[in-house]
């Protein structure tokens, strides 16, 4: 079986307060987790939530980054899905776990779009 894609899931919790509440801090970080993890940076979008948070997508060629953060709780939910082989979410994963200073986390990966190699072998699964 083939995937179209992979989906890493983050919680992060026990995190850096201050950074989970800086929008251009998470704006900066997310672009260069995008940058290093190979992908192509299509767009970008974030929004400071009052009194406290931050949503932000950095949008790729590949697919998307996500961020939302509750610094009241120093917890953060990200998302990265990335499409083919040639970006490495792992590695944009790891940017913002040690950036947000997560000294509690959990990486879920998701292999997305699950496809058989061979459609004889698929008429066999029906």
């Amino acid at each position: 079986m083939n995937a179209l894609g992979k989906h890493i899931l983050l919680e992060l919790k026990d995190c850096d307060k201050e950074a989970l509440n800086d929008l251009n801090f998470l704006k900066a970080t997310m672009l260069e987790a995008a940058e290093k993890c190979g992908a192509t940076i299509m767009g970008e979008c974030f929004h400071t939530y009052i009194p406290q948070g931050v949503s932000g997508v950095v949008t790729i060629a590949e697919s998307h980054l996500f961020i939302h953060t509750w610094p009241e709780y120093g917890y953060a939910a990200a998302d990265i899905f990335t499409c083919g082989t040639s970006v490495k979410p792992e590695v944009a994963a790891d940017i913002l776990v040690k950036a947000l200073k997560s000294a509690n986390y959990s990486v879920i990966e998701i292999q997305r779009g699950l496809l058989v190699a061979d459609r004889a072998q698929a008429a066999l699964c029906k």
